[in-house]
């Protein structure tokens, strides 16, 4: 049964009306218009849906709805609302991204990373990218662009 539920996504409160089940992906992609979170797996395993959810990458496509009220959501669309975050700006630097598909969850990943360690090890970006499936063979250059994005947001 439809509820209406308030979320807090990129900073803005947001009311939407669907039944508490329904995985926060739908929400974020059919109801509120964010499409950088992608529909990969369906199972949480492949990261290309994560967002933040109260500062730790969450896989969307799993989360339900109701999960999500009341927390801090933030998707790739929030990280560089009003202009490219570092992150951002570090990918098309050192060209991380071809086919793009998981690279917005490869940058929220990213982000929650340098959110509580500014200053990561490689093995360290390595671990907290785990979770997030590439097919395109760009790891080395998302792992540079990482260190790039954690040199200049510690500058």
């Amino acid at each position: 049964m439809p509820n209406e539920i308030i979320l807090t996504v990129n900073g803005e409160q947001r009311p939407v009306t669907a039944d508490p089940g329904t995985p926060l992906l739908y929400i974020l992609r059919n109801d509120l218009g964010l499409i950088g979170a992608k529909y990969g797996c369906g199972t949480g395993q492949c990261g290309a849906c994560f967002v933040l959810i109260d500062g730790f990458a969450t896989p969307s496509c799993d989360t339900p709805l109701w999960s999500a009220a009341g927390k801090a959501i933030v998707t790739i669309e929030g990280l560089g609302k009003d202009e490219p975050h570092p992150l951002q700006r570090a990918f098309i630097a050192e060209q991380a991204a071809q086919c793009g598909y998981c690279t917005s969850g490869i940058i929220i990943s990213a982000a929650a990373l340098l959110a509580r360690s500014p200053r990561p090890a490689e093995a360290d970006i390595r671990q907290a990218l785990d979770r997030n499936l590439c097919r395109c063979g760009s790891h080395n250059r998302v792992v540079r662009a990482v260190q790039r994005a954690a040199a200049e947001m510690s500058a």
